[in-house]
C-alpha cells in the first residue's frame, strides 16, 4: 500500500533498508548464535545519522519523529529483530529525558545520543515488579545534594552496552505508585553494577541484564521532573515508545513472510512447487493481509504521536497489541510453510518466530494492554 511517504521519508526507510540488508542480515545467524553485541552495526547506523530520528534538531537530531524511528525499526527488524532492538531500545531510554528533562539535562545527555555515541536504556522492571510495575521495590533516599539508590532491576534492554539509564524507584513508599521518581544514572557511577547476561529464546544479539544498585550515589541534578512523577514518566515513556516495538513486530513479520514466499516458490512437491497449492497459497494470502492492517495501524498511531495529540495510550496500546500478536501468528505460519526444514537452524525461519514472541511481552505484555485499551474506552464513555 501507498503510505504517502514524502521523500525524507522514503530517503530514511531506503537508508535502513540497505544497512539491513548489506549488514544486519550477513550477521543475523553469527550474532544470534553468539549472543554478541553488534557494535559494529551500532557504528554504522550511528554514522547514518539514524540515532538522530527521534531528538530534537536543537540537541544534535533530526527532530522528534516516531514515524520515522518506526520506518527505521520496520526495516532492520526484517533482517532481524534481536539487532533492531539494540537500537529501538536506546530510543526508549532517550523519550523520558525529551519528555521530561529540564533543559541542562537535554544539553548534557541528548547531543551523544543523537550521535549514538552513546545508548540509552530504561529500567523499571524488577523481579518481583512486570505487569504490576506499581510494586517496585528499588528505593530513592535523598541525602543532601545526593539520591541514594538500592535495588535491583532486571530484563533491562540494552543493559551493561547502554551509557544512559532513566530508573525508576521509589522515593516515598507510603504513597504508592505516586511515591515513584524517575533518575538519570551513568554507567560508572560509584554503586551501579550489572549482573549476568541472560540467555534469551529471541533477541539474542542483543544484551539483557540485571542493574543493581548498591548504595548507588546520584547527583540530585539527575532527577528527572520531580519527586512522585516517576509512573506519569513511564506512562507517557511507553505511550510514546510502542508504537516502536509495534514496528519491530512488523518487520519481523514482514521478514518472515518474504522468507516464506520465496520458499514457496522455491519447494517442490508433487512436480510442481508448493506455491501452487491453494492451501499455501490462502496462508500466505491471510499472513499479507494482516501485516498490511498492522502496518496501517502502526503507521497511524506514530502520526499521531507526532502529531502531538495529547491522549495516545489506546491507540498506542492497539498498535503494540495487534502487531505483536500478528508477528506471532505469521512467524508461526512461515515456519509451518517451510514444514520440517522451519524447525532446523540451518533454515533462518526458527529465528523469526524466536524474535517474535518477545514483542507480545515487553513494554508491558498484550494482555497488559487489552487492560489498557478496556479501561480507555470505559474513561471515554463516562464523558
Amino acid at each position: 500500500m501507498d503510505y504517502l511517504l514524502t521523500d525524507e521519508q522514503q530517503m530514511i526507510r531506503e537508508l535502513a533498508r540497505k544497512i539491513a540488508e548489506e549488514k544486519i542480515r550477513p550477521q543475523a545467524a553469527k550474532c544470534d548464535q553468539s549472543e554478541k553485541y553488534p557494535w559494529d552495526i551500532i557504528k554504522i547506523i550511528a554514522e547514518s545519522d539514524l540515532f538522530g530520528l527521534f531528538i530534537p534538531e536543537e540537541y544534535g537530531g533530526m527532530g522528534i519523529s516516531v514515524f520515522n524511528l518506526c520506518l527505521a525499526t520496520e526495516e532492520m527488524s526484517r533482517a532481524c529483530g534481536g539487532i533492531a532492538v539494540c537500537y529501538a531500545a536506546s530510543a526508549l531510554g532517550t523519550f523520558p529525558v525529551i519528555l521530561f528533562g529540564n533543559e541542562e539535562q537535554k544539553k548534557k545527555y541528548l547531543p551523544d545520543l543523537a550521535k549514538g555515541k552513546k545508548l540509552a536504556a530504561f529500567g523499571i522492571t524488577e523481579p518481583e515488579a512486570g505487569s504490576d510495575a506499581s510494586a517496585i521495590k528499588t528505593t530513592a533516599r535523598k541525602e543532601k545534594d545526593h539520591y541514594i539508590l538500592n535495588g535491583v532491576k532486571h530484563f533491562i534492554t540494552n543493559g551493561g552496552d547502554a551509557e544512559v539509564y532513566v530508573v525508576i524507584a521509589m522515593t516515598d513508599k507510603t504513597k504508592g505508585a505516586r511515591g515513584a521518581s524517575a533518575f538519570i544514572v551513568e554507567k560508572g557511577m560509584p554503586g551501579f553494577t550489572f549482573g549476568k547476561k541472560e540467555d534469551k529464546l529471541g533477541i539474542r544479539a542483543s544484551s539483557t541484564r540485571e542493574l543493581i544498585f548498591t548504595d548507588c550515589k546520584v547527583p540530585k541534578e539527575n532527577l528527572l521532573a520531580k519527586e512522585g512523577m516517576g509512573f506519569i514518566v513511564t506512562m507517557k515513556t511507553f505511550d510514546m515508545s510502542r508504537p516502536g516495538v509495534a514496528a519491530q513486530a512488523l518487520g519481523i513479520a514482514q521478514g518472515a513472510l518474504d522468507l516464506a514466499v520465496k520458499y514457496a516458490k522455491e519447494r517442490q512437491q508433487f512436480g510442481k512447487s508448493i506455491s501452487a497449492f491453494q492451501g499455501i497459497q490462502w496462508m500466505l494470502a491471510d499472513m499479507a493481509t494482516e501485516i498490511e492492517a498492522a502496518r496501517a495501524l502502526v503507521y497511524s498511531v506514530a502520526r499521531m504521536v507526532d502529531a502531538g495529540k495529547t491522549s495516545v495510550a489506546k491507540e498506542s496500546a492497539m498498535a503494540k497489541m495487534y502487531a505483536s500478536d500478528v508477528a506471532m501468528r505469521v512467524t508461526t505460519e512461515a515456519l509451518q510453510i517451510f514444514g520440517g526444514y522451519g524447525y532446523m537452524k540451518d533454515y533462518p525461519i526458527e529465528k523469526y518466530m524466536r524474535d517474535a514472541k518477545i514483542t507480545q511481552i515487553y513494554e508491558g505484555t498484550n494482555q497488559i494492554q487489552r487492560n489498557i485499551i478496556a479501561l480507555q474506552l470505559i474513561k471515554e464513555s463516562m464523558k
